[in-house]
């Protein structure tokens, strides 16, 4: 075998130089209704929701918000509440 062969060949099974930004392990969000006791979800407060809706005016899922099961039911049930009473509108333009 070549000593270009070889070479590479030590290159891949040497893991402290592999580097792949496909295989990195991705840190878990963590609930921010969770996290801090002190904040509580008011349908009232539309400033408070829009960093859970996107910017056409749907709800982002837990996968973006980051949120557990128990406070993405919160925060779909209070964005409801809100586009009812006109503090959040159902579409943007």
């Amino acid at each position: 075998m070549s000593d270009k062969k070889q070479n590479n060949r030590r290159n891949r099974n040497n893991n402290d130089d592999d580097y792949n930004p496909r295989f990195r392990k991705i840190r878990k969000k963590v609930c921010p209704l969770c996290s801090d006791k002190n904040l509580v979800l008011d349908y009232k407060n539309g400033e408070q929701l829009r960093k859970f809706i996107s910017d056409k005016g749907k709800i982002l899922p837990r996968r973006a918000t980051g949120a557990c099961a128990k406070h993405q039911r919160t925060i779909t049930l209070a964005v409801k509440r809100a586009r009812h009473i006109a503090v959040l509108p159902f579409t943007q333009n």
